[in-house]
């Protein structure tokens, strides 16, 4: 899997609520909600709901460092 794979999965959740969770190792991570922005080849940019723009990679998602959640 490459990150246009993830580009284009992710493209029907721009502008839908969700949830990140990060891990940040031993044990500690950190929550955001809000939702997904933009999509680019290799990073995809979250603004969470205080307005902050957070940016991750593909790259974390598949390897379990970002889960993300998403509302209906």
């Amino acid at each position: 899997m490459n990150g246009k794979f993830m580009q284009k999965k992710l493209m029907p959740y721009v502008g839908k609520k969700a949830k990140i969770h990060y891990s940040l190792g031993r044990n500690k991570y950190e929550k955001y909600e809000g939702k997904i922005t933009e999509l680019f080849p290799n990073v995809f940019l979250f603004q969470e709901e205080n307005g902050m723009i957070k940016c991750f990679s593909y790259s974390d998602i598949l390897t379990k460092s970002v889960r993300l959640s998403f509302k209906e």
